[in-house]
């Protein structure tokens, strides 16, 4: 993909501070297009987790990468506060391409052993806090249904746009721990179903899924030798469905990473095609 592919493209990624979401926004800005970044975590106030990483520092990379950032503080469980980002996207910009979601907050405070509440990842549910599946499913399905909701009237409006949602095939298995594996099957669901409300107006929704990817907080966990990929692989997958003009046949679909980079031709950040990540890996 060239740098300009997507020169005239306004793209919302959200959930950009830190992992999929700054991988997906640079290379957004790798292929030329305007990417605007959310967060919460900001160089001018609280970070997630006292974490170094903030959406400035996205849109800066989006800028190196030959893009235009634009950042903007969201925290994407607030109805008010998503509604006033569209809201200022719009004025800014007379239109959003395409949004990408890729808010997941279900992993807050998660040290690579233990949560806050003393139980681990996979710890049997009867042994698990149910207050986590709140925050789970807030930081995820809900998230994603206020900011899919703020865009679809300006996208069905114009009879077109792509919203992509970040989340993981839940069908070929249990994904290991109860509160993940419901998230992750509620985020796939809802993706279906705007996808059959969107279609008769031109708007295409989809599901992206990855690999185990190599994030600021895996590679802080310790468990880099394990991952698969970085989160440029998920990235260049967006731009390439960006600038298909055919993207609605995978309306409602989970597309993995690894199947859409040989139907399009991208590779990594290091040049290789990793392959579909399974739960066998």
């Amino acid at each position: 993909m060239t740098a300009a592919q997507l020169a005239q493209k306004i793209c919302l990624v959200a959930g950009a501070s830190r992992g999929l979401g700054r991988g997906i926004a640079r290379a957004l800005g790798q292929a030329g297009a305007t990417v605007i970044v959310t967060g919460r975590s900001s160089e001018a106030g609280p970070r997630t987790d006292q974490r170094s990483e903030t959406f400035e520092d996205t849109a800066r990379e989006v800028e190196a990468a030959g893009g235009r950032g634009e950042p903007y503080r969201c925290d994407h469980t607030n109805e008010r506060e998503v509604d006033q980002l569209v809201a200022w996207c719009l004025r800014r910009f007379g239109r959003l391409d395409c949004v990408v979601d890729a808010v997941w907050g279900g992993n807050e405070g998660y040290d690579g052993e233990r949560y806050p509440d003393g139980s681990a990842f996979a710890t049997p549910f009867w042994r698990r806090p149910v207050a986590r599946l709140g925050q789970s499913f807030e930081s995820g399905v809900y998230a994603q249904l206020l900011l899919a909701r703020a865009v679809a009237p300006a996208m069905v409006q114009m009879r077109q746009g792509l919203i992509v949602t970040v989340s993981f095939d839940t069908t070929a298995g249990y994904l290991g721990d109860v509160f993940y594996d419901l998230s992750k099957a509620a985020m796939n669901r809802l993706t279906l179903a705007m996808a059959q409300e969107l279609k008769p107006y031109g708007v295409t929704a989809l599901g992206l899924s990855p690999g185990h990817v190599l994030t600021e907080r895996v590679r802080d966990a310790g468990m880099a030798a394990e991952t698969t990929e970085t989160p440029l692989y998920a990235g260049r997958a967006v731009a390439a469905l960006v600038a298909d003009p055919d993207v609605a046949r995978h309306a409602g679909q989970v597309l993995h990473v690894a199947d859409l980079a040989r139907a399009y031709g991208f590779t990594d950040a290091d040049g290789s095609q990793p392959d579909r990540f399974s739960l066998q890996n």
